[in-house]
């Protein structure tokens, strides 16, 4: 089971380290051209947030456990991205993208299996 969840911890990191880098450092019109459609319905100074949020978790999701300091910061950062993700399927709902729905489900899943195997010590 660690196997398994350090492997969603590592993916996760690298999807919101992406993203988190393309929405701090890129325009709205690139941004959705790139495919984050899901930026669109929200201002910038929203996005540039978020993106900050992604990249401080993308952190928590691997640094606490390797160094094994303020490992509760783990599940949290895992439920801060299941949060994230209801945002984010609400939005790509909102814009009619099924697909990206379907993917944000996936990243959610993802997430609150990361947050309960950290907490319970699966």
């Amino acid at each position: 089971m660690n196997a398994l969840l350090w492997t969603l911890q590592v993916l996760l990191a690298v999807i919101f380290t992406y993203s988190g880098l393309a929405k701090i450092s890129q325009p709205e019109e690139r941004l959705i051209a790139i495919g984050q459609t899901g930026v669109a319905p929200f201002p910038m100074p929203v996005v540039r947030f978020t993106a900050l949020a992604e990249l401080l978790g993308a952190i928590g999701l691997v640094l606490p456990p390797l160094t094994g300091i303020a490992t509760y910061l783990t599940p949290l950062a895992a439920v801060g991205f299941a949060v994230v993700m209801v945002g984010a399927m609400g939005s790509h709902a909102y814009l009619r993208e099924p697909r990206n729905v379907a993917l944000n489900v996936v990243i959610f899943i993802a997430a609150l299996t990361i947050a309960v195997g950290r907490t319970v010590g699966l």
